[in-house]
Formats: structure tokens, sequence, C-alpha cells
């Protein structure tokens, strides 16, 4: 039976929490996001997953005061957005998330973006499963993106005080789906700071068409492999809480890497229920 503290132990080295592997470049905070597969951006109470603040200023809490030190990961995220070195939107959780570019097809062959940007969004409007805000949004991207987040609550009819929670719910619903992506800072709105939008289908082809030959299966075994090995183990209850699939497609990817010999099913020292372990800590 493996112990709980040799689950923090790798957790440790994976997460950069060593002090001795803390990130101090951006270079190397694109290879850790490569290294990991997909992190979040800030850590989110309750998920467990790496972070790329965790991984730049250690386990502590994210600060107001904007000249702490480790906010130089606002910097290093803007600088990247639209440069095609890794996926950022609100992905997991609805939550700024970091994906490879590796990795990210794996995500984006689970999403109902099948084949014509311009008319799968009208498909799923018809079926009552895209609200009339995610519908405007998209349209106002489709017909004129880029578009900063000003400009474009102005195209979708969105710009009153009264639709702000709306239309943000709108962008996440739409980042979350991979329809639209953030790929520029643009200097508008009384803050000077808002993110330029555009379709993921116009912006990242390429991800589109190596998401073509991904099944869901392999999609999925794909991605836990990879959670696996950053975490090192996990209850199907954090499984269903991160990705919000099903039990029986959490079951289905379990057991497929389970017969791959990458994971086994135990008891941890102290711990309550069934875990999947990475196989390797044994």
């Amino acid at each position: 039976m493996l112990s709980y503290d040799r689950i923090q132990e790798y957790r440790f080295q994976t997460y950069n929490i060593n002090p001795k592997l803390r990130l101090k470049t951006k270079e190397e905070a694109i290879q850790f996001a490569y290294n990991r597969g997909y992190i979040f951006f800030w850590p989110i109470t309750g998920i467990t997953l790496p972070s790329l603040w965790v991984a730049v200023a250690g386990e502590r809490p994210v600060p107001n005061e904007h000249d702490d030190p480790g906010h130089i990961t606002w910097d290093w995220k803007d600088s990247l957005l639209g440069k095609h070195i890794w996926f950022y939107g609100k992905i997991l959780r609805k939550k700024a998330t970091i994906i490879s570019m590796e990795i990210a097809p794996y995500f984006y062959a689970l999403t109902e973006n099948y084949g014509s940007p311009e008319e799968d969004y009208l498909t799923i409007y018809e079926q009552g499963r895209m609200t009339q805000e995610v519908k405007v949004v998209y349209e106002a991207l489709l017909e004129n993106s880029p578009l900063d987040s000003i400009s474009l609550r102005k195209s979708a009819h969105l710009n009153s005080q009264a639709s702000e929670s709306r239309f943000n719910r709108a962008l996440a619903d739409l980042q979350n789906d991979f329809k639209i992506m953030p790929v520029g800072i643009v200097d508008a709105g009384s803050w000077h700071y808002s993110f330029a939008y555009d379709l993921v289908a116009r912006h990242e082809p390429g991800l589109i068409e190596k998401a073509r030959f991904i099944g869901e299966l392999d999609a999925r075994r794909k991605i836990l492999e990879v959670y696996f090995r950053s975490v090192g183990a996990a209850q199907s209850s954090d499984l269903a809480k991160l990705f919000k699939w099903s039990s029986k497609e959490i079951e289905q990817a379990i057991s497929s890497l389970i017969d791959m010999n990458i994971l086994m099913i135990d008891q941890l020292d102290g711990q309550v229920g069934k875990w999947m372990v990475l196989k390797e800590l044994f």
C-alpha cells in the first residue's frame, strides 16, 4: 500500500513546489507547460492540478498587490497570447488554463466542433444547447474577428451594464468549447487592458486538422495519462470534478490505462476509498 506522503513528494517535484525547481524565465514557463501537458494559470481551490503560479511563486495565496514578484506570470501569459506557443483560455472548470499545443488537439477532439465553424454552432443553437448570448457573441466574431472585448460587446449588442454578466458567461462558454480564444491584449476600456478574441478555427487551423484523426476514447485516455503523470494519484470524483465527464467515460479511459500498465487501482495509506495510481510510483 502506497502512502499519501509518497504522492505529495511526487507532486512536490511535478508541480515545481521544490524551491530549486521554481520557474524564473518565460522560457522555463513554456517548458513547464509542455512537460506537464496542461496546467491552470492560478491554483483552483478543491482541484488537483499544477499551476503556473505555484511553479513560480510556491504554495502561497495569490496576493492582490500588483508588485508581487509572482505576478510576472501575467507578463509571460500576455506576451504569448496569439503566438501559437501554447493554447490559453477558460477551459477546465471554465478557469484560465494553459495547454501545450501537443495536447490541445486531444481536448479539441472531445468538442462538438466537427466541421464548418459557420454551420456547427447553428445546429447546437437550434437544439437548444446554446444561449442567445453565446450565439450573438460567436456571430460577431465570425463576421469580424479578431475583436477586443469592448468592441465585441458592442457588436453583439451586449454593452449595457445589465448584460455584463451574460456577456462574460458567453465568453467563458465559447472558450470552454474551443470555439474562441484570446489572441492578444488591446489598450481599450477604462482599464486600458482588454483581451482580443478570435475564432479557434481561424487562428489555429492546424489544431483542428490534428484533432480530426483522434477518437474520443483515445482523447480521454491521453488526457488522463498526462493528468496522472502530473498528480500521481486521484479518485474518480477528482476526474469528474475537473473534466465533467460521465462515470462511463471515466471508467472506459481508466480501464484502458490499466490495460496499458500505466495505472493501477489501490488504496492509499490513511486515505478513504479506492485510488487510481501511476504504476511507476510503486
